[in-house]
């Protein structure tokens, strides 16, 4: 039986961040919510930890929403107070936060040791000098690169973040933003889509005809080879795209931009077509039924959204019959038998094969 893993999500007070970056509208909002309340977090925490089962789950309690050690010294110390309580006493198992890559020293890595903190994810979102800038960020490439040996050097893990679309970036400096994410020997990454939200300065240039967001299926596109990047290199993808709250996904709040809600399932649905299309392309006497056997939580990114993998095959090779088992297999690899025989895909060979194919392999 697979590990599960659960966030206790606590939202802090974005007080943290002295910027006012393009495409955020988190500091208006922290304006009318900087108060934290010790109590709520407390109560917070405890509803969680009485509602999952006591199997093997492993907790985490993650801190979103800000830059957290920017914010005042003594307000951090007294939320990772909270944490460390409940991780010492065996409540939870990690401890994680995001902050930014010039709020990160010697000094704060002391404290965040000493409460037994995790993981440290980056709010990257760029290595390329021009955007970050065109994008407000008020940070720096060397920024990261100093801050990333830091973390590394006192063994936290290391996250790391990035966004595609931003102002001024392009395809190419989105694959440079990823190599150098690679050469960082992050734990875990993120990958985001731009939007353009509500009340931010990204929406007056959208307005002004001064931005274009990326189309939806372009930023699949960009994302599925990041993706493939990033897990050719053994960089494990925790998301890709923004999570749908309740204002997002009723399109309250993005004006414009590529969201879609299974945004993740688009990508990996086009990366199984991409595997696809190279066994098939190998196996043209293949054209009538076959069956797949792969990893149960596979099957939906495997038959693509609404089955478009599924009709693809159809219409493009023939495959008029896919049935598809879903197992308790490894997701390394998936099965394709027909007429008895039985083809083993391994999914990091194909990923090998996709990237060379496109003169995008880096080897760290």
């Amino acid at each position: 039986m697979s590990t599960k893993h659960h966030i206790i999500p606590i939202f802090v007070p974005h007080v943290g961040c002295p910027h006012d970056c393009i495409f955020c509208n988190q500091r208006k909002i922290a304006l009318e919510k900087a108060n934290i309340d010790e109590d709520s977090i407390k109560l917070t925490i405890d509803s969680y930890i009485n509602t999952i089962p006591d199997t093997n789950e492993k907790l985490e309690l993650a801190f979103f929403g800000g830059s957290f050690t920017g914010i005042d010294m003594s307000i951090q110390r007294n939320l990772l107070k909270i944490a460390y309580y409940y991780k010492k006493n065996g409540f939870i198992d990690r401890i994680r936060l995001s902050t930014r890559p010039d709020y990160i020293d010697k000094k704060r890595l002391d404290i965040l040791k000493q409460y037994d903190v995790d993981i440290i994810e980056l709010g990257v979102q760029s290595m390329c000098p021009d955007v970050l800038q065109n994008s407000y960020r008020g940070h720096s490439d060397v920024d990261v690169i100093n801050a990333t040996k830091l973390i590394n050097d006192y063994d936290f893990i290391l996250g790391l973040q990035m966004m595609v679309g931003l102002p001024g970036s392009n395809y190419e400096k989105e694959l440079f933003t990823a190599k150098q994410l690679i050469k960082m020997k992050p734990s875990i990454v993120r990958i985001y889509p731009t939007l353009v939200i509500k009340d931010t300065y990204l929406e007056k240039k959208y307005y002004c005809g001064e931005y274009n967001p990326l189309p939806l299926d372009k930023a699949l596109d960009t994302c599925m080879d990041l993706l493939m990047m990033f897990n050719y290199n053994d960089i494990n993808v925790i998301r890709i795209g923004l999570q749908p709250t309740d204002n997002i996904a009723a399109n309250k709040d993005v004006i414009a931009g590529p969201f879609h809600p299974a945004f993740r399932q688009l990508v990996e649905g086009k990366a199984y077509r991409e595997y696809l299309k190279m066994f098939f392309d190998i196996h043209t006497e293949i054209n009538s039924s076959i069956q797949v056997y792969l990893n149960n939580r596979e099957i939906s990114n495997f038959a693509g959204q609404c089955s478009s993998n599924l009709k693809f095959l159809r219409e493009s090779y023939g495959i008029k019959r896919a049935k598809i088992i879903g197992k308790d297999i490894d997701k390394e690899s998936f099965f394709i038998i027909s007429e008895e025989i039985r083809y083993e895909l391994k999914i990091k060979e194909l990923i090998e094969k996709y990237l060379v194919s496109k003169g995008l392999v880096f080897v760290n």
